[in-house]
């Protein structure tokens, strides 16, 4: 895709960023050469590790790079809401691009999502990043999560400006500044974990189009390098993706658990009924492999490797796991992320 100059110098780029001295580079130095950014406001909040040191040095390399730094976290605000709220005050673009540290962009990324906000006069455009996994746990989990978010979040409801239903990813989002300042942007959802969806809503609701596609090819992200970071982030957050409600939870564990456990206990009684231990075996393999196959298809469908449906077990188990945690996080009343803790009324969660 050419660059266009009409569009050059129109955006500002804010990335949040809490101990990210493993990616903040990568993320950095993918947005530089764009040309319609004007500027990559990183904003640290609170790091305690080499994050700063290797913004400052991309500072010297690139008059692009601004770093700021936030104070101590105001009451009632989540980290990352504080820090893109101080990036937004600061910048000086026409359009504001919200993204992740850990999220690396393709080298038109922002032109891409001017073309899209020009073509559906939208005011706000998302790209649900493409999903980069490394371990199995991550190839078990998060490709099963966002088949379920799909199915929650459709993107052609939230592009209809008929329908009510608001989404975003908040790894990618480039607003209008007069319409994020008209809702009072981040400030609007101080408290909110799961800001992105917050927002979106909130733009909507004030009557303007946006506008949430996927964002293969354009923007990628890999979420979570650790199990225990993989678990703290969706414990965050999976109760109120899935719903916020117990009926959801019930629900959403049903279908995970409920096929495989049929599967065996059909096998079982099989065996115990007639004795036939391999034909009770081949029942259950049958029903497994039925179950993966169409979990297969989902995965294809939702832009996936079909491959990846041989992890669908450990995917379905897990997912149950961590949405019971998280339900009982919130109901417990506590919230942690990145070393904070954050009281469970807080509405909503996202990767913060």
């Amino acid at each position: 895709m050419h660059h266009s100059t009409k569009n050059s110098g129109r955006v500002s780029a804010i990335v949040p960023a809490r101990n990210e001295e493993a990616v903040i580079a990568a993320c950095v130095r993918s947005l530089l050469p764009q040309e319609e950014i004007a500027e990559i406001l990183v904003v640290d909040d609170q790091s305690s590790d080499r994050t700063v040191e290797i913004v400052r040095g991309l500072e010297t390399e690139c008059a692009k790079v601004r770093l700021l730094e936030s104070a101590e976290l105001p009451a009632g605000w989540v980290g990352k809401n504080n820090a893109v709220w101080i990036g937004a005050k600061q910048a000086r673009g026409e359009w504001l691009l919200f993204t992740d540290a850990d999220a690396v962009q393709e080298a038109d990324s922002a032109e891409q999502a001017l073309e899209v906000a020009r073509r559906e006069s939208a005011v706000m455009v998302s790209f649900s990043p493409e999903q980069v996994l490394g371990s199995w746990y991550e190839k078990a989990t998060i490709p099963y999560v966002y088949t379920r978010l799909a199915s929650r979040f459709r993107y052609d409801e939230v592009n209809d400006p008929k329908c009510t239903a608001a989404a975003a990813n908040g790894q990618f989002i480039l607003i209008r500044r007069d319409v994020y300042e008209v809702v009072e942007g981040h400030a609007s959802v101080a408290s909110n974990v799961l800001e992105d969806v917050a927002l979106a809503a909130r733009v909507k609701g004030a009557g303007h189009r946006i506008w949430f596609g996927s964002g293969k090819g354009i923007v990628r992200v890999r979420m979570y390098r650790s199990f225990a970071a993989m678990w703290e982030g969706w414990k965050k957050n999976l109760y109120m993706l899935m719903g916020g409600t117990a009926e959801a939870v019930k629900s959403e564990m049903a279908r995970a658990l409920v096929p495989m456990l049929t599967s065996v206990l059909a096998g079982v009684a099989v065996w115990v009924v007639t004795g036939a231990a391999g034909y009770a075996l081949a029942l259950i393999v049958a029903g497994l492999l039925g179950l993966l196959s169409g979990y297969a298809l989902e995965l294809q469908k939702n832009g996936y490797s079909p491959v990846l449906a041989i992890y669908g077990l450990p995917g379905r188990v897990l997912f149950a796991a961590v949405l019971w945690a998280s339900y009982r996080s919130h109901r417990n009343g506590r919230l942690e992320w990145k070393g904070r803790a954050y009281p469970a009324d807080t509405p909503g969660a996202s990767k913060g």
